[in-house]
């Protein structure tokens, strides 16, 4: 069968967040054991893998992500790798709805190749900020907010973008505070440079210390920052070394977050069981 290795929220290849995509041509998944083992292989953040559904029912396509380390319940820069590999290799055309953990999740491509997706909208509980985390972060935390099942982070707003960027977390010790991961953010230094807010994604507990440009955190990301700024239409920046950027628009109770993808790799698995 074929695997693809796509850079999703990126117009460049070696951008944005890599993520492996396996189209499956049965109508099931196989083990669950030997979709770990290739998402292990695979060794990054998540590996998408999909099978088509028969006609006529609520979604056209079942997906499922693993980590390296476990399954997760929702990922957005994965979601997008698929929809893009079944948009170019014309698999696919239009809107495709994924039956995923978290429910129906749809996609839609415009003429110019950038996907939309269409999430739920992640509630956010303010929290008291957990010890170990505030002591891995070594920063100053504003405010911190649960995101969910779903997403099931920790989300805390830094003073500015400098302190966003310059966070070198002690991560055994995040592994251990007993949820995916943290969400650290904070609004954009410079109104004018392109983007509204910037954060970054350290999910070690799920074996990824730290995410390039992460999907599903938007989906908090957004309510969380449109009630601040006062506007539903964002542009979001993950400021790690590869960089990417996601539009997201807040629509109540679901979350759209639009990016493009480039397929960088596209091989032959040959193990199969």
């Amino acid at each position: 069968m074929r695997i693809r290795i796509v850079d999703a929220f990126s117009e460049r290849p070696f951008t944005g967040n890599p993520a492996g995509v396996v189209l499956l041509d049965s109508g099931a998944f196989p083990d669950t054991a030997w979709l770990q083992q290739v998402a292990t292989e695979v060794n990054l953040s998540e590996t998408a893998f999909a099978h088509p559904l028969p006609e006529g029912g609520d979604a056209d396509w079942a997906l499922r992500w693993l980590t390296p380390a476990a399954e997760v319940n929702m990922c957005g820069h994965a979601t997008l790798a698929t929809a893009h590999v079944l948009h170019t290799t014309g698999t696919a055309t239009g809107t495709v709805r994924f039956r995923t953990r978290s429910g129906v999740l749809t996609t839609t491509a415009d003429t110019g190749g950038a996907i939309t997706m269409d999430f739920p909208t992640a509630p956010l509980t303010p929290v008291d900020v957990p010890q170990v985390v505030a002591d891995a972060l070594g920063t100053e935390i504003r405010s911190a907010h649960d995101t969910g099942p779903d997403v099931g982070d920790l989300l805390v707003e830094l003073s500015d973008e400098k302190s966003v960027r310059a966070l070198t977390p002690d991560l055994r010790a995040l592994a251990g505070h007993g949820g995916r991961g943290v969400i650290a953010t904070a609004p954009a230094e410079h109104p004018d440079g392109g983007y509204d807010f910037v954060s970054r994604c350290f999910f070690p507990a799920v074996g990824i210390d730290e995410d390039p440009v992460t999907g599903s955190a938007h989906t908090a990301l957004a309510p969380f920052w449109s009630a601040r700024l006062g506007r539903d239409a964002l542009v979001g920046l993950q400021g790690t070394a590869r960089t990417g950027f996601v539009r997201t628009e807040l629509r109540g109770d679901r979350t759209l977050l639009t990016g493009s993808a480039v397929t960088v790799i596209d091989g032959e698995l040959l193990v199969t069981g």
